[in-house]
């Protein structure tokens, strides 16, 4: 099962988010017929934000990561509650790109140059909007650089998406975000940038058959962990056909009018999950009804 943990360290001076996200990055690529460069795309974003929504304080809170880059996924858009789900969608899912020159998924490559962007809304008047250059495209070091730059703390991302090469289904996928507090000693420092430098990648960790927790005690050696409390994450959409009904009745009688003189089936598709949903001439002229 997909869960994530939260956890803190050398005395309160570190703070620590694991997740495994397997089953809910395959349901990401079934739900879109994602290809591999592009769930690896997805399926990192997915899971920092996963992480991220973790770090939200009010059950209502949601954070939404957007790639605004200029590659051939497009744009790719990702929301997260602070209760573990999450769902999300790239522009062009069946985006295909050679290996990169390490011979890897080129997930840069596919994501291009220009922005990360990150809205939080908490329910305030405005919601919190910060945004930053793409560093690589690859996106957990983008991530890192947007916690540094944009909320000024030091942090280490690390993600990762691995496909199974026989039928392209998701093998592994998971993460950490690391992050010290403003009062860290600079020992904490060293010794932490010395456990990530000789860390093996998150999917290496995964394919061993590392845990959440096994990932952080690898990230975390020397220090005295304490684990704050975990939760199941997966995949999933809010949106429903009496959702997707009030959205077209709020479209005004005009547009409702015009809908039925086509005298065709509406179709509606949600981008974050990719389900369609028709809507008879019969089932508009009801909507009419109402909008009146």
């Amino acid at each position: 099962m997909d869960r994530l943990i939260r956890a803190t360290a050398a005395d309160a001076q570190i703070r620590a988010f694991a997740c495994v996200s397997t089953d809910m990055v395959e349901e990401a690529r079934k739900r879109h017929d994602l290809s591999p460069v592009a769930c690896a795309a997805l399926g990192r974003l997915m899971t920092g934000g996963v992480m991220m929504g973790a770090m939200l304080k009010g059950d209502n809170d949601i954070v939404t990561l957007q790639l605004l880059g200029d590659g051939p996924i497009g744009k790719v858009t990702v929301t997260a509650d602070s209760k573990g789900t999450v769902k999300g969608y790239a522009d062009n899912p069946s985006v295909m790109l050679p290996p990169n020159s390490l011979g890897k998924l080129d997930v840069g490559g596919a994501v291009g140059n220009g922005y990360l962007q990150v809205i939080k809304d908490m329910g305030l008047k405005e919601p919190y909007s910060g945004q930053v250059m793409l560093q690589t495209g690859e996106i957990a070091e983008d991530l890192t650089y947007y916690f540094v730059t944009s909320e000024q703390i030091p942090s280490s991302v690390g993600l990762g998406v691995l496909m199974n090469r026989a039928d392209m289904t998701v093998k592994q996928a998971g993460g950490f975000i690391i992050q010290l507090m403003p009062f860290a000693s600079d020992e904490v420092l060293e010794r932490l940038e010395e456990n990530i430098k000789n860390l093996k990648p998150v999917t290496a960790m995964l394919d061993e058959g590392d845990s959440a927790e096994q990932m952080l005690e690898k990230i975390l050696a020397g220090f005295d962990i304490e684990y704050n409390d975990e939760m199941p994450v997966k995949f999933y959409c809010n949106c429903s056909r009496q959702r997707v009904e009030k959205a077209l009745i709020s479209v005004g009688k005009k547009e409702l009018e015009s809908m039925i003189s086509d005298n065709e089936p509406v179709k509606v598709n949600c981008h974050f999950c990719n389900t369609d949903y028709e809507f008879s001439v019969d089932d508009i002229k009801n909507m009419l009804k109402k909008c009146q």
